[in-house]
């Protein structure tokens, strides 16, 4: 009796911790999302100073100066996509919707038109076979792979890049695969990639702000999957990621 009576309260302690940490991620989340909202206006009203003050002063201003503005008008433009970033990451909770069965191959292609010129200026040849029904939020998809595509085109190698998009059923739910032949990454950058504002590479080599794989990372684990990268430098990466579904034969 006593030792059922221990275990008892360490259930309900348990129950408890968790019910803290759930009403603690949802108080970050409102806040990451007041925060980047609320300062959306300020940082437009900074950023059209900066823009008049080139425009209508550059003229007067010595070299120094307009190396100055210059540096100004980049620092807001960077932050506008931090902002932007950090708003469109917390609405992943906010604006969630019930998963429903998803073609997720019709998803990819609306994905592929969205990205149709940064395909055609990389010149990445893309690959997908016959992709499943699954259990999803139609718009979460769509931003996942997205975001994978757009890694992988960011990415590149000098040549011919090659995107590989496969499915392959196992046992309860698919795993999908994004294969390219890109730069690549070491090792110990596995983890390090999905968590937000982490890059692994200088501001003015690759652009963009650390946000992409921590919302990819995200919108799995709100779809009870997992998501990993297994990847060699110079040879090239691939994402895989789970989703619960129907095999085809089903």
């Amino acid at each position: 009796m006593q030792t059922l009576a221990v275990q008892d309260i360490e259930v309900e302690s348990l129950k408890a911790i968790n019910r803290d940490l759930l009403r603690s991620n949802a108080e970050l989340e409102q806040f990451a999302y007041i925060a980047s909202h609320d300062l959306q206006e300020p940082l437009r009203t900074v950023t059209s100073f900066l823009q008049l003050l080139q425009s209508n002063c550059g003229n007067e201003l010595s070299s120094e100066g307009k190396q100055y503005i210059d540096f100004a008008v980049q620092g807001s433009n960077r932050m506008k996509m931090l902002v932007n970033g950090l708003l469109e990451f917390s609405r992943l909770s906010s604006q969630e919707k019930e998963l429903n069965e998803v073609d997720s191959g019709a998803v990819l292609l609306a994905v592929l038109e969205n990205l149709e010129l940064s395909i055609g200026d990389s010149g990445a040849l893309i690959e997908y076979g016959q992709l499943p029904m699954v259990m999803a939020d139609s718009h979460q998809l769509q931003l996942l792979l997205q975001n994978l595509i757009s890694n992988s085109i960011k990415y590149r190698c000098e040549g011919d890049l090659k995107i590989r998009l496969n499915a392959e059923w196992l046992e309860g739910f698919w795993r999908f695969s994004v294969m390219d032949n890109g730069i690549g990454m070491e090792p110990q950058h596995f983890d390090r990639i999905f968590k937000i504002f982490q890059r692994l590479h200088a501001q003015g080599e690759y652009s963009g702000v650390g946000i992409g794989l921590a919302m990819c990372k995200k919108i799995v684990e709100r779809h009870a999957g997992k998501i990993w990268v297994e990847s060699d430098v110079g040879v090239g990466a691939t994402f895989y990621f789970t989703l619960k579904g129907l095999p085809h034969d089903e």
